[in-house]
């Protein structure tokens, strides 16, 4: 695990939510099941395979040594989840985490929950992708999107602080649209917003009612139950939208 505690070392102190380690992206072998994510003012460490005290306990004290370093006067807070032959589990390791817990991205608020489920409400690696929505809808000010598979819309806060004129969110999960809704409020928001707890393979017809689009956003979770899987659902998809 010294390739993830060689990046807790080099770490700036994170201000914004973000990852700080991607072990799943295939660039430290033998850190394939790691995760470590910023969610100011705490830390959430992920794995996917079952951790020993003694690596638990090197995480600890790579992470007090550098917020030592960088804001001494700051409580360590931090939280492990590991996820391991479908069941989940959760601790808070140290410090505390706040309620509600409101992270930034780019000058963006998004509520989080980093105690509950595997699903926090924000996905941290995906950052370039919220940064590519930016840049094009501010390239094209006043055009209309249609996010699917929207989870909490954080794609569409995006899409809206840079000049989207409107943000159609469509998510099967009604708890979802409501956390998008109550984003949506933290950053002002609402106005140009719609939020349609719809499965888009029950039916087509009300998405390609309200188009046409400028902009389709597709991001759907994988291998979650009961959730679109891209190698079986997307040919199926892209034939019923044709």
């Amino acid at each position: 695990m010294q390739a993830l505690l060689n990046a807790i070392a080099e770490m700036a102190l994170p201000l914004d939510a973000q990852r700080i380690f991607h072990g799943r992206g295939g660039l430290h072998p033998g850190c394939e099941h790691w995760a470590l994510d910023a969610f100011p003012p705490v830390w959430l460490l992920t794995s996917f395979l079952p951790s020993t005290d003694d690596e638990l306990a090197s995480v600890q004290a790579a992470l007090s040594e550098r917020l030592h370093q960088l804001a001494p006067e700051q409580p360590l807070n931090w939280v492990y989840q590991c996820r391991h032959k479908g069941q989940t589990e959760t601790r808070l390791m140290a410090g505390a985490v706040p309620s509600p817990h409101v992270v930034t991205e780019d000058g963006a608020r998004y509520l989080v929950h980093v105690l509950k489920g595997q699903n926090h409400g924000f996905f941290p690696d995906m950052a370039q992708g919220r940064r590519w929505v930016r840049a094009h809808v501010g390239k094209r000010p006043g055009i209309k999107v249609l996010n699917l598979f929207a989870y909490t819309c954080a794609f569409s806060v995006a899409a809206l602080q840079a000049g989207a004129r409107q943000v159609v969110n469509v998510d099967m999960s009604h708890g979802a649209m409501a956390l998008g809704q109550q984003n949506h409020q933290l950053n002002g928001l609402l106005a140009g917003a719609s939020f349609w707890a719809h499965d888009i393979f029950s039916t087509w017809g009300k998405i390609t009612r309200g188009g046409p689009y400028d902009l389709i956003i597709v991001d759907p979770p994988s291998y979650q139950k009961g959730s679109f899987v891209a190698t079986k659902d997307y040919a199926p998809g892209a034939a019923a939208s044709a």
